[in-house]
């Protein structure tokens, strides 16, 4: 009898046990509430959330508002600017060439693009189209990003002619940098190969079949009455509804607008190994989809703050298109987006066919990444986690700690210590090898900066001490930069170098790239 109802109490225990492990795998049930507190916690007035399981849509739903103090509701088709989330299309538009044998991954790239240098010429020799999708090409961290953000006037070509003046700051394929300018190049490998355009080739090949009829390659698209999100951004610290940051000419890094909706049909095509939902039709074969999801370039496991010391991963990679990592001993593929006003995280998670996308019309990672890790830690069965708090922890100590510097800043400041020379003698056109002109002119007796290429970028120029002044952009969603002049031996101006004034300025503002030379002795860099 003992042994009988011990054995009982092991099936029942097992069927409990079974029975709770089902109800985990599953949406959460206050998911509504959890979004809800998370917009409240970081702020953020609209919000759309996507979950794909099992070749199914479980949920497509919009929470929030579009714009801050306006009632037009965020819905399932309301779009979003996905960023950085565009360049797993391009990357699924080359397999598909690769596929009909247009291409290879491992073309060189000047095979295609003829104009195609960078600085080193053995990395233009060297340099193929998996290279321009891995961020391995020696290139720092957002290198270039002025050419793009914010808006230049400056065309997909003639931004990849620039890679050119553009100084590596590691060896070629020796580390992992994160950069946006060689997505442009790897874009224009489409019209190379097949005579479309990038654009025109996503949304024939990609949008049409899968169904995504709200989404589109411009933010300039939108007309009145459609149903579109409206960026916000914190400016001098105040939350406020923004201008659409335009990414036209470098729209295969980062320029799709789409939707809870439509993003629901691109994971499910994703988990399906390139196959469209409701059909035969195959995007990309299953082979491409391997490609894309193993291993290029290695990234660090750095320990993560301590709120999130959950996250700590085992491994971290980088494949063509998408970050690879573990979760509770389950490969996460995914990538997150982010432009002015906007951003996402998609996440996939192949093992359990389970796909999740989550869209923000303000810029609060924490906000979108404390939504994810609540669903996915009910589907995976595994204890939950106050998320939102933990990422509101980390977010306040990165603030913090932001602040602690700036204050420092501040305090070794010696501002009793003036220019070396009459302010009118640091006006002039000056030039950098790769950015181009930029001018310095009086205004009211105080220095303005503009760059020229870039219509937004006009700030102030206030002494900050000796020889720097700190730039106070007019369009206050710029970061703001310090700009530090050197002499030459007879008291004229030799160049100026550039440093953001925040830690937490986004990588986008390179600044430290550049080195402008007053234009009346500047030659035309030599070619590679």
């Amino acid at each position: 009898m003992q042994r009988l109802c011990a054995a009982r109490s092991v099936v029942v225990l097992a069927a409990l046990l079974c029975a709770c492990y089902a109800v985990a795998q599953s949406t959460p049930t206050d998911l509504d509430a959890w979004v809800q507190r998370s917009m409240k916690t970081f702020d953020v007035p609209g919000m759309a959330v996507a979950i794909v399981k099992d070749q199914k849509v479980v949920l497509a739903k919009g929470y929030g508002v579009r714009k801050l103090g306006e009632p037009m509701p965020v819905d399932e088709h309301t779009m979003f600017g996905v960023g950085s989330n565009t360049k797993a299309f391009t990357t699924a538009a080359l397999a598909m060439l690769v596929d009909e044998g247009k291409m290879s991954w491992d073309d060189p790239v000047y095979q295609r693009l003829p104009d195609f240098v960078m600085y080193d010429p053995y990395v233009s020799k060297e340099m193929t189209v998996r290279d321009l999708i891995t961020h391995r090409s020696g290139m720092g961290l957002g290198e270039g990003d002025l050419l793009i953000f914010p808006h230049t006037t400056y065309t997909r070509d003639e931004i990849i002619h620039k890679l050119r003046f553009m100084k590596p700051q590691s060896s070629f394929r020796s580390h992992y940098a994160y950069d946006n300018l060689l997505y442009i190049a790897a874009g224009q490998i489409i019209p190379a190969v097949t005579g479309t355009s990038w654009d025109d080739f996503l949304r024939q090949r990609i949008f049409v079949p899968l169904g995504m009829a709200n989404t589109n390659l411009s933010n300039a698209a939108f007309k009145a009455g459609d149903d579109y999100a409206f960026p916000h951004s914190r400016v001098d610290g105040k939350l406020q509804a923004v201008d659409f940051g335009n990414l036209d000419n470098a729209a295969p890094a980062g320029s799709i607008n789409s939707c809870a909706a439509d993003m629901a049909r691109w994971m499910i095509t994703q988990l399906n190994r390139g196959k469209i939902p409701g059909g035969s039709t195959k995007l990309f074969s299953e082979n491409r989809s391997r490609e894309m999801w193993s291993p290029q370039t290695i990234l660090p496991t750095d320990d993560p703050p301590a709120a999130l010391h959950d996250l700590k991963a085992n491994f971290a990679a980088y494949g063509l298109g998408w970050f690879l990592r573990d979760y509770h001993g389950k490969k996460l593929v995914g990538h997150t987006g982010g432009v002015s006003g906007f951003v996402s995280r998609v996440m996939l998670v192949p093992e359990e066919n389970l796909g999740v996308v989550i869209l923000t019309n303000a810029e609060e990672g924490g906000a979108f990444d404390s939504i994810l890790y609540h669903i996915l830690d009910s589907y995976l069965g595994v204890p939950s986690s106050d998320w939102i708090s933990a990422f509101k922890t980390a977010d306040d100590e990165e603030r913090t700690h932001a602040e602690e510097i700036l204050q420092k800043q501040g305090t070794a400041r010696n501002a009793n210590v003036g220019p070396s020379l009459p302010v009118e003698k640091y006006a002039g056109v000056y030039h950098d090898a790769w950015y181009g002109p930029a001018t310095i002119r009086l205004e009211n007796q105080k220095l303005v900066l503009s760059f020229d290429h870039t219509p937004t970028m006009i700030g102030d120029l206030e002494h900050w001490q000796y020889d720097t002044f700190r730039t106070h952009w007019r369009n206050r969603t710029i970061e703001d930069a310090f700009v530090t002049f050197t002499l030459k031996a007879n008291g004229t101006v030799e160049n100026f170098r550039m440093l953001p004034v925040s830690p937490l300025a986004d990588f986008s503002f390179d600044y430290q790239d550049v080195l402008f030379a007053p234009a009346v002795s500047h030659a035309t860099p030599p070619m590679p």
